[in-house]
């Protein structure tokens, strides 16, 4: 076959393709390549606008196009590659008390795909959260005593000990905030240690929420000195139910008590990335959020 004729058929095998995407005939519309940086930017046919990333936002038209024979979708590797040690830090939330087993399990697909550190979750959901997570290096964790407190000892070891039962690998309780602003130094640290001893032996570890909002610096001192004399591995600030949530300035503080050998965790209305950055850069070595995609995703912005 002459190089004439190569081209006359390769002419033929274009209109004849056109012919069959568009209305019938080689007169139809015609497929125009994007220019360099616009990716599939073209309006009527895709989406005004487009950025390549419908396999990540857009399932819609991921469906349309491999309907219309794609065999592989692929996506904008700089708006997808996210900072794996901001999500590293993340406990992904769940905890509102409307929260669906659709809205747990969303969650649980979302941590496996940016490996966050952990679900956290009410102790209902821990069995499904465990299925969900299986395979996967985000661990199981839950809350107890949530989200006052002010429950008994022997009731917060009996939650504790079922949420580790059902796969928990990670305990979020709440400490006696009645008890620490009426003095009783020792019933919060006899309050924490059972419920660190229980939780010590399934191998899992205790981060001890102060709810912060309610406290005075000194009695958020006090209460990451007995949290750390009860053995816990963390103190936490708040539950994200109290007047409100996390401040660099208690972060501070309480990096500043415990010292380097115990984690600090910053919770509660902690929204953007900028907001875990300050959070890291006070002290805070894990960060509690709900909004955990929409800060991770401004990683690869």
């Amino acid at each position: 076959m002459t190089e004439a004729e190569l081209d006359r058929l390769v002419a033929q095998i274009g209109e004849e393709l056109l012919a069959r995407v568009g209305d019938g005939s080689p007169s139809g519309p015609v497929a125009v390549a994007p220019k360099k940086g616009e990716g599939l930017n073209l309006p009527d046919q895709v989406c005004p606008g487009c950025v390549q990333r419908c396999p990540q936002t857009c399932a819609r038209n991921t469906k349309e196009i491999i309907a219309a024979g794609a065999d592989r979708v692929s996506a904008s590797e700089r708006l997808t590659k996210v900072d794996p040690t901001i999500a590293a830090l993340i406990d992904h939330t769940i905890l509102k008390p409307e929260a669906t087993r659709a809205d747990v399990t969303k969650v649980c697909r979302e941590a496996r795909q940016y490996n966050f550190a952990s679900v956290c979750v009410n102790p209902y959901w821990v069995p499904l959260v465990r299925a969900e997570l299986t395979g996967s290096p985000v661990k199981v964790c839950t809350v107890v005593g949530f989200p006052l407190g002010a429950t008994s000892t022997e009731a917060k070891v009996a939650e504790a000990a079922a949420a580790l039962r059902a796969g928990a690998q990670e305990v979020d309780m709440v400490i006696n905030v009645g008890a620490l602003r009426s003095g009783d130094h020792e019933a919060v640290k006899l309050d924490i240690q059972q419920v660190v001893g229980v939780s010590h032996e399934a191998k899992a570890i205790v981060k001890v929420i102060l709810e912060t909002a309610l406290l005075d610096d000194n009695q958020k001192a006090v209460a990451c000195t007995l949290a750390k004399l009860a053995g816990a591995d963390f103190v936490k600030t708040s539950t994200g139910f109290g007047p409100s949530g996390a401040t660099a300035h208690d972060i501070a503080l309480m990096r500043s008590v415990v010292g380097p050998e115990m984690g600090v965790k910053a919770s509660g209305g902690i929204r953007t990335l900028a907001d875990v950055q300050t959070m890291k850069a006070a002290g805070a070595s894990r960060i509690g959020a709900s909004a955990s995609v929409k800060i991770v995703e401004a990683t690869a912005a």
